[in-house]
């Protein structure tokens, strides 16, 4: 099973910021800690960095899936790292290996849930948070440890190492 890096995301550390949305690069180097000059306040300050949610990955099959419900989402405002292209939400599984580009490999450690902070994105906010929430349930997408560090570029390969 392959796809493609269709998105690279990342956020740099913005006092009183969250870690979403994330905005596009179009190479990262990805560390055991997560993607390089990427901050996110959850997971480094409320998670004490778990190298199980290094990297956040999303299908862009599900961000369509979210824009025809009439959700307007765009790669990154989910705060994923990696928007991935050609393989569906349902064939990722926890404690699958995929190796990203030429280096990279990480391995699947757990879903990422929905969380209150995405109530800042425009068209979220306080009053439509609790749908949102229940709309992402189950396709939020998924974390990921790194078991080898590398640089990363869209468009390169997202394969299956199994």
């Amino acid at each position: 099973m392959s796809g493609l890096v269709y998105r690279i995301n990342m956020k740099t550390e913005t006092p009183n910021e969250r870690g979403i949305p994330k905005s596009p690069v179009v190479t990262a180097i990805i560390r055991h800690s997560g993607i390089e000059g990427d901050y996110n306040r959850y997971r480094s300050e409320k998670c004490n960095a778990d190298s199980d949610k290094a990297i956040m990955f999303i299908p862009s099959d599900t961000l369509d899936q979210l824009s025809l419900e009439g959700w307007p989402v765009v790669a990154g405002d989910l705060g994923e790292n990696i928007t991935v292209k050609g393989i569906p939400y349902e064939a990722f599984a926890i404690n699958q290996k995929y190796a990203i580009g030429d280096d990279a490999l990480i391995q699947i450690a757990k879903p990422c849930h929905p969380c209150s902070g995405l109530k800042v994105l425009p068209y979220v906010g306080q009053e439509k948070l609790k749908s949102f929430m229940q709309t992402l349930l189950n396709r939020r997408g998924w974390y990921a440890r790194v078991l080898k560090e590398g640089r990363i570029t869209v468009q390169d390969r997202f394969v299956l190492a199994d």
